[in-house]
């Protein structure tokens, strides 16, 4: 009894300085202690899930329970303790942040930490020690149904922004678990797909992120995606865990699975996994009375370790790792109390969506439209009303609220008659399968273009939804373009009254075959409880559009370069996909092989213009790879009204002796500058930032010689360009 006190009060003891490095002796020393202190029996529990979203403590101990929650654009609502039922709570509703796409289009850093501060203290507030976010697999192409909780198609953009939001949620005492390692691009077959690509394109393009997040973002826990890498499970990949994740990039957190995503007791104990949930199996197809006991880390291992099978120092070091997790989390006395629904999380998720919102076609400044006219608006479109809180698979939330693009509209624009016509119809959302709409499209359309033909502006608000086979998980789309018919629909709408805008709600490009008839277009991403706000203050002009495209937006599929090769490359022939692209993902490829985009990556328009001018590079032209380039320009806002711009840094090398992309985005800042205000920017790069990963020495290497600068404000916008050399 004495020895059990003492070690709840080491606990409490030792809390206060949760953020110190596992390495410090005090919190090794302590952790030791403990694990001397419990049974084989007692640690084993602590490895594997007690429910759908709990692992087990060691009550005797007082070592809690460790609860963990979807994320990552809010608390998911409460789930059942034995099955995907909600278990009907009331006071689980939570504030619904827009979807990480929208939040890459910020190009913001700084509302990336509002964000995940603010989402942070409602993880707290729910008693959540895990948030299972954020999202980072790398756009690879826009027909993955699951694109829209990610952060796009560039490694740096990636990074720079999950850093912010990982350090935001963790100060509040919630451990961030960035996800899902690794190269889950797709979703269709993610469950086995074997995903096969170089060394290079996974060290340059789809580990970045991740590495960012151990290095900078000091993340606590990391999950593991459901596909196989090389032949080998990636939730227990010898090379992605114990050789990258936890030897070369010193990781110090839990890895823990995806659901249901361990398919070996030996590799899960051997190859770096240290939670395993979700699994409900025996290891072969039956639930059993009480399944979390036969979850691959449960008996089996159990069994394994009294036959002498597994040493005890390998399960003393998953222990200890969740043992860490547990003092930067649920034993900290420090933590905050979290908070919910506050009107700061509201202006929060209003603002992260207000700042996304990127405005891609504005011909003869369509928007905004003047809120104080007396006009007739149609408003046509399901997606005008849908709520995009709801479906998508695990990312789904219980909003308190969620305010509607029409909602939105109507409450700002009190002067105009504005008027419903629903178009289309999706049918209700149903996770898993397709559901028509009872309800009769060709009326729908009809009566949305008779209205249309009455008003003085259309305001088409359509797109994709959070229905099986579009932005959801579990399923990839089935088609580029978009779905229920609304092409047509557009068509017989611009026929009748050419001024009309259209608003995409989607996490995913799109096919265009209507864009040179509309003279507006923007892409409003899936917003949260605030959408509608968000929306309307874009169009009114309250707000200054400055989102920018965190993706390329290629004309048609096979402009993709995972499209561009067949099959193979994507989706694979159910046994393998090839990345056969290699690192020319996104704008790489279509620069590199001069494919037009229909919107480039970066790409993003204003109600006011900018110019970059009195470019100066500040370091030398030849310097060592242990130098950093810095350069620096002025931008002016030469428009009439305040607006933001982001100033985008690319460099690239001609004359490589390996494959290079034209250029790649190495810096970004975004700047805020009222009518006629300019401003000084510098911008720095590390030169051994310019390394590509040699896989003849598995290592990173400079190459010397000439490197191409280019700056301008998207990767197909370049306002200056300079040379610089490596030498």
């Amino acid at each position: 009894m004495k020895k059990t006190t003492l070690i709840l009060g080491l606990f409490l003891y030792l809390s206060g300085s949760v953020l110190a490095h596992p390495g410090d002796h005090r919190i090794k020393h302590k952790i030791d202690s403990i694990i001397s202190l419990m049974t084989v029996e007692e640690k084993v529990k602590l490895l594997h899930a007690q429910s759908k979203f709990s692992s087990a403590g060691v009550p005797r101990l007082g070592i809690p329970e460790l609860w963990m929650s979807d994320g990552p654009h809010g608390v998911r609502g409460e789930i059942n303790w034995d099955d995907w039922g909600y278990a009907g709570w009331t006071n689980d509703s939570i504030t619904a942040f827009p979807a990480l796409t929208a939040l890459a289009a910020t190009f913001d850093p700084n509302v990336a930490y509002e964000y995940g501060v603010a989402i942070g203290e409602e993880a707290r507030y729910r008693k959540k020690d895990v948030l299972l976010g954020p999202g980072v697999n790398i756009y690879r192409t826009p027909m993955n149904g699951r694109n829209f909780e990610y952060m796009g198609e560039d490694p740096l953009l990636a990074s720079v922004m999950s850093v912010p939001y990982i350090r935001g949620v963790q100060e509040q005492g919630v451990a961030a678990c960035i996800k899902h390692y690794a190269l889950n691009n797709q979703e269709k077959w993610r469950g086995h797909i074997n995903v096969q690509l170089s060394d290079r394109a996974l060290r340059e393009i789809y580990l970045p992120a991740f590495e960012a997040a151990v290095k900078q973002g000091n993340i606590w826990s990391v999950m593991g995606s459901y596909n196989q890498y090389n032949g080998q499970w990636c939730c227990h990949n010898e090379k992605l865990l114990n050789d990258i994740l936890k030897k070369e990039w010193q990781f110090d957190g839990a890895v823990i699975t995806d659901w249901g995503a361990v398919h070996s007791t030996e590799e899960a104990v051997n190859n770096g996994l240290d939670i395993e949930m979700g699994t409900w199996t025996n290891g072969l197809t039956a639930s059993e009375s009480f399944a979390y006991d036969k979850y691959f880390l449960a008996n089996p291992y159990l069994e394994g370790l009294k036959a002498g099978t597994y040493d005890e120092e390998t399960l003393d070091e998953k222990v200890s790792r969740i043992l860490l997790l547990m003092f930067r989390t649920s034993l900290n006395p420090h933590k905050p109390l979290g908070n919910i629904n506050s009107k700061a999380h509201q202006q929060v998720a209003r603002k992260v969506a207000q700042e996304s919102i990127v405005l891609l076609k504005n011909q003869n400044d369509f928007f905004p439209i003047n809120a104080g006219a007396h006009l007739k608006i149609a408003v046509i479109g399901e997606n005008a009303t849908k709520m995009m809180t709801i479906g998508g698979g695990s990312s789904e939330l219980k909003a308190k609220y969620e305010i509607s693009p029409l909602q939105g509209i109507q409450e700002r624009f009190k002067n105009a008659t504005v008027e419903y016509g629903l178009g289309y119809a999706s049918g209700p959302s149903a996770y898993g399968r397709v559901i028509d709409s009872p309800l009769d499209q060709d009326s729908l359309r009809t009566a949305a273009v008779e209205l249309a033909k009455k008003a003085d502006v259309v305001l088409y608000i359509g797109g994709l939804n959070k229905n099986h086979h579009q932005d959801c998980e579990g399923e990839d789309r089935l088609s580029y373009g978009l779905p229920f018919n609304q092409d047509q629909l557009l068509e017989e709408i611009l026929a009748v009254n050419a001024n009309t805008g259209v608003i995409l709600l989607s996490g995913n490009a799109v096919e265009l075959p209507w864009l040179k008839k509309v003279p507006a277009l923007m892409q409003a991403w899936y917003l949260g409880s605030e959408a509608g706000y968000a929306i309307a203050d874009v169009l009114a002009g309250d707000v200054n559009p400055s989102g920018k495209m965190p993706f390329s937006w290629p004309k048609k599929l096979e402009d993709n370069g995972a499209h561009y090769f067949g099959e193979l490359s994507y989706p694979g022939d159910s046994v393998n996909v090839v990345y056969k692209e290699d690192i020319l993902v996104g704008y790489r490829w279509h620069d590199t092989k001069k494919i037009e985009p229909e919107f480039a990556f970066g790409h993003g328009l204003s109600y006011t213009s900018f110019e970059l001018k009195d470019f100066r590079l500040i370091s030398p032209k030849t310097l060592s790879e242990k130098e950093v380039i810095e350069l620096s320009c002025i931008v002016k806002n030469t428009g009439n009204c305040s607006g933001a711009e982001v100033v985008q840094l690319y460099i690239g090398k001609k004359g490589s002796t390996v494959l290079r992309e034209i250029k790649g985005l190495k810096s970004f800042e975004k700047v805020q500058l009222k009518a006629g205000e300019q401003q000084e920017i510098v911008l720095k790069v590390n030169a051994s930032d310019l390394a590509y990963y040699n896989e003849k020495q598995q290592d990173w290497e400079v190459e010397k010689g000439k490197y191409y600068l280019y700056l301008g404000n998207a990767s197909n916008a370049i306002s200056f360009k300079s040379i610089i050399t490596i030498q």
